[in-house]
């Protein structure tokens, strides 16, 4: 799957979110190891601090369905915003060097990696003895 493709399901996944608070709607696609692609948005919360991102929604998709490595992921917001620090670290999690796509509604995107947007990252490697 190529970035435009990737970045048009994110757009896909973006028309789903449920942002009533922040009227910012966010779109992600994931595209695993296995060439599945898992969708995500955001969906918030009265309780904003139990809003949960696309980026992060997508994640939890993969790896509740089993899949654990990942190629790529796209996301979508009205200007072309990245993901945020908890989503950042939660790539990192899996794909240090995961490449990601970072779009606005019109499908402009710029490319980029997960060690780029979260330089001396944490990783699982830190908690070893």
């Amino acid at each position: 799957m190529n970035d435009q493709q990737l970045v048009a399901r994110a757009m896909e996944a973006r028309q789903r979110a449920y942002a009533p608070y922040s009227h910012y709607k966010v779109g992600a696609a994931l595209l695993g190891k296995s060439g599945k692609v898992y969708l995500g948005c955001n969906v918030e919360n009265a309780s904003y601090g139990h809003t949960i991102c696309a980026e992060r929604t997508a994640v939890v998709k993969a790896v509740s369905e089993g899949e654990t490595e990942f190629e790529a992921i796209a996301v979508v917001t009205r200007n072309g915003g990245s993901p945020c620090g908890a989503c950042r670290q939660v790539l990192a999690e899996f794909a240090p060097e995961l490449t990601v796509y970072i779009a606005d509604e019109n499908g402009e995107h710029r490319t980029t990696t997960v060690r780029e947007l979260l330089p001396d990252l944490f990783t699982p490697k830190h908690l070893e003895k």
